[in-house]
């Protein structure tokens, strides 16, 4: 029994550490500080702009997070649709915001 739960509790550990592994961010995603206004309004680095309709904020974990649980002055890299309006985000874990961004 106790051999069963320490196999579990391995693949559990195992699996998580793994989907940390696999998170990818566009190159092409802008850096920036993102804070909730209200509604689907943010502001990125002090400019209000709008959520896009289907917008996605992933958190460090890669977990989709709801705009109201972002917290203020979070650091993020983000994309925008075709009408500007922000489409994508992804919190950024510690060693994410100490990489350095790809050269264009």
């Amino acid at each position: 029994m106790l051999r069963s739960l320490l196999a579990i509790a391995s693949f559990v550990l195992a699996a998580s550490a793994a989907q940390a592994q696999f998170r990818t961010i566009p190159a092409e995603a802008k850096r920036a500080t993102l804070s909730h206004v209200q509604g689907m309004s943010v502001e990125i680095d002090g400019k209000r702009t709008q959520l896009a309709a289907g917008a996605q904020i992933r958190d460090e974990r890669n977990l989709i997070v709801v705009p109201t649980a972002v917290p203020r002055g979070v650091r993020v890299k983000y994309l925008t649709d075709a009408q500007g309006q922000v489409a994508r985000v992804w919190i950024l874990s510690a060693p994410e915001e100490a990489q350095p961004d790809s050269k264009k």
